[in-house]
Formats: structure tokens, C-alpha cells, sequence
């Protein structure tokens, strides 16, 4: 029988849905996700994509099922192939910025200002009284040309609270504001905070709320499901967590965590998130640890003996009694047993079976400290035609040759 923790595609706590959990939780009916790979993670030191590639982007993106795309280049070419999900520009708080972002045709807009007093005066060298003045009448603009406005001050999280709380109240009440985003530039909000702020920000003004977080201290996914268990509606992330420093909230990680940790379901085809990766790291010319969550390239391989027998035991029947995600949920390979000096004699069994030799019992924890030591002397797993090596020299005849 089906259970939110337990289904055929995942396996997680049950605990995760305990009435004494999830009591203080409260989500939104509707949660969306803002893609801003084409913007803020084409931030990241080296990354460059070509109007071409962000036309690709844009259009796997909308086969995923994202529900916003935040660009800058290419934005007329994604807005004219009508591709589903809404289009976003980004635009600095300045009337003029905010025409040229309407002229595209998009749906909506981002309007950023410098939040904090301290980044005003020592970075942008403005007079506060400047930021208020031009938020206020770039946002008014923005309503004028019918586009949806999200108000995004930057680097909100290190500002004096009242100042911030002030500013979101004068623009929403002077200038427009159809959502607020909740923007932590520097990734520095710990999560005991965010529902906090959250709560800070509710008291003072009555509009949809979305996340903006990066992750330098490694909270942005946390602070995200935070902010959403508050009342947040609108997420911001990036595939694969590409943007400035450590990155943003990786889209892959954080959708999937809703739905298998807290019984969210947000509509997406969660099947092409590793296609999906695969095409922005290729894009981006960037590269990922291959354990990564949900999209690394070694992420269903084992090596270990123990979990070896696991998977071999467990079959596809039961792959989530090894594994808290089936590879299918996300787009995966399926699982595979490498060899290594981790390696079990379930790994030789499978291997030797899968190369059609017979061996005995000895042989078998021959080929095995054959395999370990391989594994040692070059520092990686083996090849096939290594453990093939390995095994005639240990039986005595040839491997008979693949098919």
C-alpha cells in the first residue's frame, strides 16, 4: 500500500509525517518555480551562454514543467516561441531598464534595488533616500506596462530590519508591488532565522512572498522549504545550483525534497531533471561531483560489498530499500556494481556471472584480492577488461569474448 513516505518511486522517513512534524507547517496551496539559470546562474565566474544555448535551456526547462524563466540575452527568442511557462525579465530599478524589459513582451518583471544601508553608501555610493525614491517610481512604471512586479531587494539579510521593513512597506504602499522576493544576496540567513523574518515581513505587508537564497553556508535548500513552510509561494532556483560564489538553490534537490520529505507534488516532470542538468552543465562548461544529489553521474553505483549484496537481493522490486529514490523518478541510469577496493565477493559473483566464468569458492576470494589490489596500485575502479585479466589468470583460460 502507498504511503507519502513510501511509495514505488522513493523511501523516506515516516517521521517526516508525523501530526507532531507537520503541525507548524503551513504551505501554500500552489508553489511555484522561478528558473533563473539564464540570469543569476549565468553569474557564476566563467559561465557563458550563447543565445542559442539559452534558447535551449529555456525550451527543456518548459518541457520539465518549470513554471517561470527568468533571462536576460535571448529573452525575445524565448518569449516568441511561446513556450508555456511565464517569462520574466530582470531589471534594474530604473525606468528606463524597466521599458526596455517591457518592449520584450514579457509577463513579468523583477525590479532590483540595494537594500542594506551599508551597501548603498559603500557600493552603489548613494544617498538612501535614492534607492527609496527610484524603487518606488520604477515599480509604479512596471504596473503601468501591465507587467507583474516582484520587488527583489538586494542583500536584504544583512540590512537593519527595521529599514528593511520600512522600505518594502513604503513601495508597496507608494510604488507597486504584486510579490515581494525575500533576498538573501550573500547566502549568510541561518535557518532559525528565516521563519523569523518570514513572520517580520507578514506583519508589515500583505503580499505573496518568494525565496531567493544562495547557498554559501550550504542553507539555501533548508531556508527555501523554510520560508515555503511559512507561506512562501514562489521559489528561485537554478539547475544544478550554478550562480555567483557558492551558487543558488538547486532546483533538482529542493523540488524533490517537496515532494518525497513533505508530500508536495509541484507538477514538474521530475524525469527530466538529470537531462535537464545534463544540458546546462554541457552549456556551462562546468562540472559536478559525480555523487551529487539527484544528478550525479555516480550516484547508483556501488562499490561497497555489503550494499552490493543489497541491491543484488532487493532487485528492482524493492530498489528502494537500498536506494531513497528510484533512478526512473529523476532520469537516472540504473543502478551499477563497480569494482573497487570496497568490493565484496557479491560484486565478483555478479561480475563473473555477467562475464559467463565459473569459478570456486577460492578462486572467487582470489579474483576478489586481485581486484583490491588493481584498485589500490591505480587509485580508481577497474575496467571490465581488467577483472577479465584478473580472472584468467586466476582460473587459468580465457574470459570467452563479448558479444
Amino acid at each position: 500500500m502507498s504511503t507519502p513516505w513510501k511509495t514505488d518511486k522513493w523511501f523516506v522517513s515516516p517521521w517526516n509525517y508525523l501530526p507532531e512534524v507537520t503541525a507548524g507547517l503551513h504551505f501554500p496551496n500552489k508553489i511555484e518555480v522561478h528558473d533563473i539559470t539564464l540570469r543569476d546562474g549565468e553569474q557564476q565566474a566563467g559561465i557563458e551562454f550563447t543565445r542559442a544555448e539559452k534558447v535551449r535551456i529555456a525550451t527543456k526547462l518548459a518541457e520539465a514543467g518549470v513554471h517561470r524563466i527568468e533571462a536576460e540575452a535571448a529573452i525575445k527568442d524565448i518569449v516568441k516561441l511561446k513556450l508555456g511557462p511565464k517569462i520574466f525579465a530582470f531589471s534594474r530599478c530604473m525606468v528606463e531598464d524597466v521599458k526596455r524589459a517591457a518592449d520584450c513582451g514579457v509577463e513579468g518583471i523583477v525590479v532590483e534595488i540595494p537594500c542594506s544601508e551599508h551597501i548603498i553608501e559603500y557600493a552603489y555610493r548613494w544617498p538612501l533616500q535614492k534607492a527609496i525614491d527610484l524603487s518606488i517610481e520604477a515599480t509604479r512604471y512596471a504596473h503601468s506596462q501591465g507587467l507583474y512586479t516582484v520587488f527583489f531587494p538586494i542583500d536584504s539579510t544583512r540590512s537593519d530590519i527595521k529599514w528593511y521593513l520600512d522600505l518594502i512597506e513604503k513601495v508597496a504602499t507608494e510604488g507597486h508591488m504584486d510579490a515581494l522576493a525575500v533576498v538573501d544576496t550573500f547566502g549568510v540567513l541561518s535557518p532559525h532565522a528565516t521563519s523569523y523574518l518570514i513572520k517580520k515581513v507578514r506583519e508589515r505587508i500583505n503580499k505573496p512572498l518568494e525565496t531567493h537564497f544562495h547557498v554559501d553556508f550550504g542553507h539555501g535548500i533548508t531556508n527555501t522549504i523554510l520560508a515555503l513552510a511559512a507561506g512562501a509561494e514562489v521559489i528561485h532556483t537554478t539547475v544544478t545550483g550554478v550562480g555567483e560564489r557558492a551558487g543558488n538553490v538547486p532546483m533538482e534537490e529542493t523540488v524533490l525534497s517537496l515532494l518525497t520529505q513533505y508530500g508536495i507534488d509541484l507538477g514538474l516532470d521530475y524525469s527530466k531533471l538529470c537531462e535537464l542538468s545534463d544540458l546546462v552543465l554541457e552549456c556551462a562548461r562546468v562540472a559536478i561531483p559525480p555523487n551529487r544529489p539527484v544528478v550525479g553521474k555516480q550516484l547508483y553505483w556501488v562499490e561497497s560489498g555489503i550494499i552490493a549484496s543489497w541491491v543484488t537481493n532487493c532487485g528492482d522490486e524493492r530498489a528502494t530499500e537500498v536506494f531513497p529514490y528510484h533512478w526512473d523518478l529523476v532520469g537516472q541510469g540504473r543502478p551499477q556494481l563497480v569494482l573497487g577496493k570496497g568490493s565484496g565477493l557479491p560484486s565478483v559473483m555478479y561480475w563473473l556471472d555477467r562475464i559467463r566464468v565459473e569459478a570456486t569458492a577460492e578462486q572467487e576470494m582470489e579474483i576478489l584480492r586481485g581486484v583490491k589490489r588493481k584498485s589500490l596500485e591505480t587509485k580508481r575502479l577497474l575496467t571490465e577488461d581488467e577483472f577479465c585479466r584478473i580472472v584468467e589468470a586466476v582460473v587459468g583460460r580465457p574470459v570467452p569474448a563479448k558479444e
